[in-house]
């Protein structure tokens, strides 16, 4: 790797000092950069060496600078630089909390002093860049921003006039874990657990992943309790080594005793009698396949053998899909629509007030809203519940955290985009059966209801194909040569700005599972997924099908004429790779109704904010 350390106890025993002999590393580290941090009374010895332009090295330093000073080590650190580099190696300033925020200090008065313990100060700092400020947390917390002053995004550190002080909080600690069949030794994929307590037993539900069979809950801390859903998939199987309540429901205990989280390993087995009975009723080879086995996050050959993850319809026949529809249609009320969307930063804040207007004012049934809160501002997190009731839709906040095996991604864009489209059958109450995703840029002339009822031919997500009508852009239609046209064979490119989901169906096919995998696999490329949520599923279609949607479900000044416009029922504000005009300037160009409803969010924003 790029960068490595290593750290070993002093051999001298009894507590004698430990140093690194001046000749120990001769002939070794000839022309190196050395740094040391000698200690003649130290007990243990650290050397690191590191390459001092990566991010391992931003956070390896203040480590080995907590274990000077806090256990009085002896440190060396050799710097191993790269000697070829093709572009600027670190992009970003760091900080780091560890060991308490350091020394707690008190002034005369018995007050205490800034900076407060735990935090950090970025200070001297003059760049003119557009910087964006991300918190890395322990694996076991789910934090938010508590008080941002200033668009985390947008960060002109230049045009800070005075200190600001950004504050963070825990909102839940992290339950995951591992869940394996033992008389198949393999994930139970797709089994439902629900997490409660003595008065609630479903405060929480979740899937478990064919991938290492990973599973997540948030919690507070306390006893809880961890079952198998008490539905058919409870009739299947039981945990192993759970206890029997005097109501004869059946659990694990589950103690969270603090906001460090936990990790559990969850064995069950099928009941007598269900051996042979399958978990998913679609049909689906719950054994799954080469592709779901071989990567790190539970993935190894991509699609050629992704064909055996699940079965097609052609398979479930004609009473499957209308036993689907109907359970689809028994689920829902009739009335309620969902519409999922995220966003990030004031600007898109802004965005998603308007796409919220332009949803409610034209669908005729009532709306619920669910949105990401892991990049949603406090500011934003406190103004939804009154624009809900001001405008009459519903709202609630989902939350999931990337999880460690599957490949991350260091720029936040490309993290929210992989939050559009790899969590979708866990980001969402189990109960809820189908979703609309809208991004925040958009504006909705047509009633979402229609996308609501319309029937997705078996498909698990409809999406809608690229225009083809302004011919002005052609050049840029790469989907149309090369890799993709023949990776495609004659199917749509799509674009991902708005779809809708059957999550029955999803969940049912195992797609999530699917397209966990292939990510995993292509991801580990950094020129792959370049467009991350709109790459995945148009690469994934000949395994997870894709149904095309009207083409007026989606206009874009892109792609689309404006002899088009007329009839589009959602509008896009994509980027327009000729004109390169800013989003704002381009809504108020082409969409009449735009500054009506930025009008009435900026009055309402105020009026409730008041």
């Amino acid at each position: 790797s790029s960068s490595s350390s290593s750290s070993s106890p002093s051999p001298h025993a009894g507590g004698k000092s430990a140093s690194i002999p001046d000749d120990a590393f001769a002939g070794v580290i000839e022309g190196a950069n050395v740094l040391r941090f000698p200690r003649d009374d130290a007990t243990l010895a650290v050397v690191a060496v590191l390459d001092p332009l990566t991010m391992e090295a931003q956070k390896l330093a203040p480590i080995l600078l907590l274990l000077r000073d806090a256990l009085g080590a002896d440190v060396t650190v050799f710097l191993s630089p790269s000697l070829e580099i093709s572009e600027v190696p670190l992009k970003r300033f760091y900080r780091a909390a560890i060991g308490g925020g350091g020394e707690i200090l008190f002034d005369e008065k018995g007050q205490r002093l800034s900076p407060e313990g735990g935090g950090v100060s970025f200070s001297s700092i003059r760049s003119r860049a557009l910087l964006t400020m991300n918190m890395e947390a322990p694996e076991g917390w789910l934090i938010a921003s508590r008080r941002a002053p200033h668009d985390l995004d947008n960060l002109m550190l230049d045009d800070l006039a005075q200190r600001t002080q950004v504050q963070y909080g825990i909102d839940y600690a992290l339950i995951q874990g591992q869940c394996i069949d033992m008389d198949e030794r393999e994930p139970p994929a797709g089994l439902q657990l629900e997490l409660g307590n003595v008065s609630n037993p479903k405060l929480q539900d979740t899937l478990v992943m064919y991938n290492l069979g990973y599973f997540q809950l948030k919690a507070n801390p306390g006893l809880l309790r961890l079952r198998v859903a008490p539905n058919r998939h409870g009739k299947i199987y039981r945990i192993e080594g759970a206890q029997t309540s005097s109501s004869g429901e059946e659990f694990r205990l589950v103690p969270v005793m603090g906001f460090k989280g936990t990790t559990q390993m969850v064995t069950v087995r099928r009941r007598v009698g269900m051996e042979k009975e399958k978990l998913l009723e679609s049909g689906s080879d719950n054994k799954g396949s080469d592709d779901a086995k071989g990567s790190r996050g539970g993935g190894g050959g991509i699609l050629g053998s992704l064909n055996s993850l699940f079965s097609d319809d052609k398979s479930e026949g004609k009473k499957e899909k209308e036993k689907q529809a109907s359970e689809l249609q028994d689920a829902d009320d009739g009335e309620t629509v969902h519409v999922f969307s995220l966003a990030s930063g004031q600007l898109y804040e802004r965005f998603l007030k308007i796409m919220m207007q332009s949803v409610v004012a034209n669908t005729k049934s009532r709306v619920k809203f669910w949105f990401l809160s892991n990049f949603l501002s406090p500011q934003f997190k406190a103004f939804l519940p009154k624009m809900a009731a001001k405008f009459g839709f519903d709202v609630a906040l989902v939350t999931y955290q990337w999880p460690t095996w599957l490949h991350q991604q260091t720029v936040k864009q490309r993290v929210i985009w992989g939050y559009k489209i790899l969590f979708l059958d866990v980001l969402f109450p189990l109960d809820l059966k189908r979703i609309i995703y809208i991004d925040a840029d958009q504006v909705v002339r047509g009633d979402v209801k229609e996308l609501w009822n319309l029937d997705l031919k078996g498909a698990p997500y409809g999406y809608t194909p690229f225009c083809n009508t302004n011919t002005a852009t052609n050049g840029f239609r790469f989907w149309d040569s090369g890799y993709w046209k023949n990776h495609l064979r004659g199917k749509p490119y799509h674009i991902s700005a708005l779809y809708v989901v059957d999550l029955v169906k999803f969940r049912r096919m195992r797609a999530g599972d699917t397209l966990r995998s292939v990510y995993d696999n292509l991801s580990a490329d950094p020129n792959s997924l370049s467009n991350l949520d709109q790459d995945l599923p148009n690469y994934t279609q000949h395994t997870v099908p894709i149904f095309s949607l009207p083409q007026e479900w989606l206009w874009c000044e892109t792609w689309c004429s404006m002899e088009t416009l007329k009839d589009a029922k959602t509008i896009d504000l994509c980027n327009n790779p000729l004109t390169k005009k800013p989003k704002l300037e381009v809504a108020k160009e082409l969409l009449p109704e735009w500054s009506l409803y930025d009008e009435r969010q900026r009055n309402v924003t105020l009026e409730l904010d008041e």
